[in-house]
């Protein structure tokens, strides 16, 4: 994915100028634009794009693999912010082609999105959003602060689950190279299968044959098997409600999978909003203030 027109930074696109016309493919960060007082110049985003209420009043353009390049194309934009890992290569490529800019964002820690953050108050000019950007700097750093001398808890994660053949279950988590486990360690937390990377093919990565060479496949989100998570003894398991739709009612059947552990044995399954561990963006700030006590307790 590279050439002129697709960048990682916007400001190799506009240094004298504000794009006057937008479309996101990101739902987190069509949600920061709005929540940072530049949703207006939206003209486009992603069927997926639903913070705030006022995105529903904005075209929409497809989904995150699936974006419709005339569609986009007809918009007219200046601008069309994509995601490397939300977006395809072939969705970024087809945008570039049709002579479109594309800013692709990667952010891969707390201190990249808010590093992407900084840099829409640059695109659009904006002293309102420099403010909300600053007194979320403020805010993350009194809860690093707060949480550096407190004991580490021990954190699994799942994000996606599914059976082999064979009827066994595995469980999707992510590694130490991604936004949500340093989010995790932003929190004073342990993400137990940081060091975990993702073996292929599938079998292999549930340790029942031997693992192909990756080459340039994503080795980020490793899918784990029972025994892992036993031998991990997690102090705590976090149930986010996506990717994977989990919820409060499977509390109980995770307590039973992973009886055994300290998180099972002193109730410390917890199911919640997972945009607040997953979104990078001004979704930071709500991720601060709910869910901080959860780590720290």
């Amino acid at each position: 994915m590279t050439g002129d027109l697709v960048v990682h930074d916007p400001a190799l696109l506009f240094s004298e100028t504000t794009p006057q016309r937008v479309v996101s493919l990101v739902p987190s960060m069509t949600e920061s634009l709005f929540d940072l007082g530049c949703g207006q110049w939206l003209v486009g985003v992603s069927d997926y794009c639903n913070r705030p209420a006022a995105a529903a009043g904005v075209t929409r353009v497809g989904g995150p693999k699936n974006a419709r390049i005339s569609d986009i194309q007809a918009l007219r934009p200046d601008l069309v912010i994509a995601n490397r890992e939300e977006n395809t290569q072939a969705v970024v490529e087809g945008l570039a082609a049709a002579g479109m800019q594309v800013w692709l964002t990667f952010p891969l820690t707390v201190q990249a999105a808010l590093d992407d953050l900084w840099a829409l108050t640059r695109l659009f000019r904006s002293d309102l959003a420099r403010q909300k950007v600053s007194s979320l700097e403020r805010s993350l750093e009194w809860v690093m602060l707060a949480n550096a001398e407190r004991p580490r808890r021990r954190v699994f994660c799942p994000i996606w689950q599914e059976r082999l053949e064979d009827g066994e279950l595995w469980w999707m988590t992510f590694n130490a190279q991604t936004y949500p486990s340093d989010l995790l360690a932003t929190f004073g937390a342990e993400n137990v299968f940081a060091q975990r990377e993702r073996r292929y093919p599938l079998l292999a990565d549930v340790g029942q044959v031997a693992a192909e060479a990756p080459g340039e496949r994503d080795t980020r989100y490793p899918r784990v098997t029972r025994a892992e998570v036993l031998a991990a003894q997690p102090d705590l398991i976090v149930l986010p409600d996506e990717p994977f739709a989990y919820s409060h009612k499977d509390v109980d059947a995770m307590r039973d999978w992973f009886a055994g552990t300290p998180a099972a044995e002193n109730g410390n399954i917890v199911a919640v909003d997972g945009s607040l561990l997953m979104w990078p963006g001004t979704r930071l700030a709500l991720a601060l203030g709910e869910l901080d006590g959860l780590f720290s307790s």
